[in-house]
Formats: structure tokens, sequence, C-alpha cells
């Protein structure tokens, strides 16, 4: 699910107005959203996330859990953590934390990313790699962003952040185990209400590209080919940051959808319109 995973949110912080935000923030700063998530129409689960900038740089944290059912049957929840800097149109990651668990096993990741490469990893218990998997070298830890920080867009100062600007990127993602690419393209523009925002919404075509330490089998090939992934990106109000709104991606037992049930804090609502 690391289609998923880069799916989940984004804050403030620079307090460069947004040309499409007319509503205070919630607070100087800070940012958060609640989501929901469903398989076939059906709920499974929820997912938080919560933000804050300092100046230019930045801290999220998102938790998540099965809930229902699914919930019931396997106990998943996991939880994630990183911080950095916000540099132009990307991330600079400088710290990544995630812990999970099933209800069998549960797993914890710490990494630690110096000048885009990933410099320490901790995972404990170790993955065990199988012999089909794909051998991850010491290259495949430069250039990269963590999962957690992935979810941070920027969107470059004088540009529209719900156009191409938004969308047009490629993200190079390592999450200490994995290092996979997330590439996004525009594909037009939508308009959606919720508590906290209400306006238009960057509609992204998306691609997973793994790269290394995945395994070669059948549900790696499923995902580098699926071309039923889409993600819907809103502005952040005062800041030039969008996060997901929505995202959903097909999977091979049906549609996965993690969609925003409250986005931007709990008391204001952004009303956006198109310049």
């Amino acid at each position: 699910m690391h289609c998923v995973s880069a799916a989940i949110l984004s804050m403030s912080a620079l307090l460069i107005a947004v040309p499409h935000a007319q509503a205070q923030t919630p607070a100087a700063g800070t940012w958060e959203a609640r989501y929901g998530v469903s398989l076939i129409g059906l709920p499974i689960g929820t997912a938080n996330v919560t933000a804050a900038i300092d100046n230019a740089r930045y801290r999220i944290e998102v938790q998540a859990r099965l809930t229902g059912l699914a919930g019931m049957v396997s106990g998943g929840k996991g939880a994630g953590s990183a911080s950095g800097a916000l540099n132009g149109a990307r991330t600079a990651s400088a710290g990544y934390a995630a812990s999970g668990s099933n209800g069998r096993e549960s797993r914890t990741v710490r990494m630690a990313v110096s000048a885009g490469n990933a410099t320490d990893v901790e995972i404990v218990p170790p993955v065990i790699k199988k012999p089909d998997a794909i051998p991850l070298t010491e290259a495949h830890k430069r250039g990269i962003t963590d999962p957690v920080s992935a979810l941070l867009m920027p969107v470059a100062a004088g540009q529209d952040p719900i156009s191409a600007a938004a969308c047009d990127r490629q993200i190079q993602i390592f999450d200490g185990n994995a290092r996979y690419d997330i590439a996004l393209s525009f594909a037009g523009t939508r308009t959606v209400r919720t508590k906290g925002y209400e306006g238009p919404v960057a509609v992204c075509k998306a691609r997973y590209i793994p790269i290394a330490g995945h395994r070669d089998g059948k549900a790696a090939r499923y995902m580098a080919e699926n071309r039923d992934i889409e993600a819907w990106l809103a502005p952040v109000a005062g800041s030039r940051l969008v996060a997901p709104y929505r995202i959903a991606v097909r999977s091979e037992i049906g549609m996965v959808v993690i969609e925003a049930s409250s986005f931007g804090g709990p008391t204001a609502t952004v009303r956006a319109e198109r310049r």
C-alpha cells in the first residue's frame, strides 16, 4: 500500500496567502485533517493528520487504524511522523519514524536523513528479505524523501495551487525498506465541500513506480501497471502548500478510497474561489 501511504497530508507554514483562500487558518502554523478509508464503498478505517510549521520547517504526524469488521479481524493500526524543511517545490526531510501492527506482529522504523540522503536506518524487527526481492543499494538511499514528508507538496511562488503546478511532479521515496517513486500528472479540477474547506481541488493521475527493496512478484507488477490511481489536492490556507483531499487506488480486491471528512482544522471553513 505504498501508494496509499503517499497519501494523506500536508500543512501550512510560510504564511504566504494562497490566492484561493479567503478565511482564517485554524491556528497560526498548524493544520489538521481527518479521513475515512473505504474499500468497495464499505468503511474500513480512519486516519488523522496533524502538522505544524515554524518558519520554513515542518513536523507532521499521521495515525491510522482499521475499524469495523476489518479492525476486528486484523487489529491493524499504524503511525508515522517526520520533520524537515521546505525547500522550493519539495520537502527536505531530516528524519522519519513509523510503527505498525496487525494483531500478529508489529514493526518500527527509524530513519535519519541529511541533504536528501538516508544516513541511518533502524528496523525492528529486521525485515527478512525474500529471494525475489530487488536488491537495495546505497545509491537507492540518495536523493530521497520519506513517505510522511512526501505528503507535503509545496507549490512554487507565483504558481496557481489548483493547476498543473500542484500535480506535475515525481516524488522519490525511501521508507527504510523499499525505494519507489510516485509520479503525479495534472488531469483537471473538481469542486469539493467538507468541514474546513469548500472549493476547487487539483485532480492528479498517479503512478506507483517500484525501484528496489520490493518483491518482484504479482502484487508489485499489478501496482506498477495500475492506471487507476488518483489524488485530489487541495490548498492549505495561509501557505503555498497543497495536500491530498482524496486518494483513490484500485487494488486487486476493489477500489480503496481515502477521503477527508474534515480538512484544515476543527473550526474554520475556507471557501476558495478560482481567480
